[in-house]
């Protein structure tokens, strides 16, 4: 299936709009209002290509265009829609706001409990969640790029009012997110004796080296990047001296909630009281990955651009890019310790927890894509991970056929379970569920086919690309409420039990985040071959001289058709000059072969009249 952002974006609008506007009001349906991941999943799939796609702009009804109206018809028309988001994003803040304590960010029912027969506490459903924290970074960066430039298009004295009380809470609500992510992050020490040790000295290990030559390569390896653990991290985390010891292991990412007696962070404008953490101090691959995908937005060239920070803002951002750095640079050299194949390669991954699956395996090459975007990829690194995201789809059974019985199948039905640590300290031990593995590999497929220099591994990344993509096109829901939206697992996989439970934003929220990746992918430059750049110099050296031996011909005069088609052949070859300067070598030898078909046309049709003369 070809990926064609503009018109797969306006069908998944086309499909929110039906499911979530009444006449042009918006309607929460039976699960909207509880869970702030889920809410925040969903306005973002308006808001996020809203805001990242400039044919997709909501904010400015004298520019907005007629198919983006056609796609929202029942949110009302271009005057309509904004207005009527700004109404459903101040019932977002509202809802998810506990009063005088300030925002909230409930997991609520993306939370399951251990024991089906053991109801979870209403404490539980209530704690906010690394997914929530991430995902109101995103919305609330969205919201106030949009309020900045509708603000100057409006001048309705009671929507001026409702502006200016929505970008106050946005704001607090931004603070109150990052604060919460400083405070999620967590450095776990570990001894080489550990079981979480030993498990390290296995992946690492490969079966070729003893523990004590792993521990040796960890230290210098990681020796820079402790240091700087060490000396830098300071709001929200408390290292301790334990990290000091080279003589043990270290992880760093985010644990799941805020993390058990984490220190308040100073923030001047935050509001409300910062909670007590209940998560044990564990990195978890998963929502590392998710806090990352959050944060990136902070210094992204649209927040500098628009200033959509203040100053206290500002050194939160700096603080979070700080763990940022740190994490990506620590699971990229993770998963490709060692001299030899590479521990990402030797899927599925296994964790510090005894849990070993095809996605943690993309988890990690998550974090290794974060790390190659953020610097100069090299051909092996970019080469190496293509064939590990080929390997995931054909392990996942995308791109392969699924058996009955098959394992696989839970990775995108029940999904993988993670046991939150610490969730027992308020009730029965919770669990999370990730049923997004086709999605986020088709956001990590996009992200490096964005990334690749290289025409072979862009070309088999497309490839993979289309073939997941059309592997979540079949899963959309046919009928009934959610018709046109994700997930419908049964659509691929026709044996299998589906779970039960509400529409799943996360997926669909996934889905359109990779549409405007893949959106950003078609705006830069194709990949220039050198090969053809070599042909494309040689034709236009052979056409500009043969345009010169024309011209020392006798001037035919202007308006002559001779005349024409030498004006239509300069004209052109500037044109193929300019594109080859602008790494587009292939269109500019079409260019250059048409204007040596229309000068040897004019050669012989001189030749044939000096013959006749």
């Amino acid at each position: 299936m070809q990926i064609k952002p503009r018109l797969q974006l306006f069908d998944v609008w086309k499909a929110i709009a039906r499911h979530s506007f009444r006449e042009g009001e918006w309607a929460w349906g039976e699960w909207g209002g509880r869970s702030s991941v889920a809410d925040a999943e969903r306005l973002l799939c308006l808001l996020y290509p809203a805001t990242e796609i400039p044919e997709f702009r909501l904010d400015d009804p004298d520019i907005t265009e007629e198919d983006v109206e056609l796609a929202l018809k029942q949110a009302g028309d271009a005057t309509d829609i904004p207005a009527n988001l700004v109404g459903v994003l101040t019932e977002f803040m509202g809802i998810h706001r506990g009063g005088d304590l300030g925002p909230t960010f409930a997991g609520d029912y993306y939370f399951v409990s251990e024991d089906p027969d053991q109801e979870l506490s209403k404490e539980q459903r209530e704690t906010g969640v690394v997914d929530s924290f991430s995902m109101s970074v995103t919305l609330c960066l969205a919201t106030l790029g949009f309020l900045n430039v509708y603000r100057a298009q409006t001048n309705r004295p009671e929507l001026l009012g409702l502006i200016d009380d929505l970008q106050k809470a946005t704001s607090e609500r931004l603070t109150a997110a990052m604060v919460s992510l400083l405070r999620s992050f967590t450095v776990n020490v570990f001894s080489v004796e550990s079981h979480q040790g030993q498990a390290l000295c296995r992946l690492l290990g490969q079966g070729r080296l003893s523990d004590k030559a792993v521990l040796q390569q960890f230290q210098s390896r990681f020796k820079s990047l402790r240091a700087v653990i060490g000396a830098s991290v300071v709001l929200g985390v408390d290292v301790g001296e334990r990290l000091q010891n080279e003589n043990r292991f270290f992880e760093c990412g985010w644990a799941w909630s805020l993390v058990k007696d984490a220190p308040e962070v100073e923030a001047e404008d935050l509001v409300g009281v910062q909670p007590n953490g209940v998560a044990e101090a564990v990195p978890y691959l998963y929502f590392t990955v998710v806090a990352l995908d959050g944060i990136q937005d902070l210094f992204s060239n649209r927040t500098l651009t628009l200033r959509l920070l203040n100053a206290e803002q500002q050194r939160l951002a700096e603080a979070l890019r700080l763990r940022w750095e740190i994490t990506q640079q620590y699971w990229s050299a993770l998963a490709r310790f060692g001299d030899g194949s590479w521990p990402l390669e030797d899927i599925p991954w296994q964790t510090g927890q005894q849990l070993e699956s095809e996605y943690f395996s993309l988890s990690v090459a998550s974090l290794l894509v974060h790390d190659l975007v953020s610097r100069r990829a090299t051909d092996d690194d970019l080469t190496r991970t293509v064939d590990v995201m080929e390997r995931l789809a054909e392990r996942g059974r995308i791109t392969s056929r699924l058996t009955e019985g098959d394992p696989a199948a839970d990775l995108h039905n029940s999904g993988v379970a993670l046991p939150l640590l610490g969730s027992e300290t308020l009730g029965p031990p919770m669990r999370w569920a990730m049923t997004d593995f086709s999605a986020q590999l088709l956001k990590r497929t996009i992200q490096l086919c964005t990334l690749s220099q290289n025409i072979a591994s862009q070309d088999r990344l497309l490839r993979l690309a289309e073939q997941i993509l059309d592997h979540l096109w079949k899963r959309r829901i046919h009928d009934g409420e959610g018709a046109g939206l994700w997930d419908n697992i049964r659509a691929v996989y026709p044996h299998v039990t589906a779970q039960q439970g509400p529409l799943s934003w996360s997926i669909t929220e996934r889905v359109t985040e990779c549409m405007v990746a893949a959106s950003q992918l078609y705006r830069q430059p194709p990949i220039g071959s050198n090969d053809v750049t070599a042909l494309a110099r040689a034709l236009l050296s052979e056409s500009t001289h043969l345009l010169g031996e024309e011209q020392m011909e006798l001037a035919p005069p202007p308006a002559s058709r001779q005349g024409e088609v030498l004006k239509g052949v300069e004209a052109d070859l500037k044109r193929a000059r300019r594109l080859l300067d602008e790494q587009r070598p292939g269109t500019s030898c079409a260019l250059a072969l048409g204007v040596l078909s229309r000068l040897d046309s004019l050669k012989r049709a001189r030749d044939t009249g000096i013959r006749k003369a």
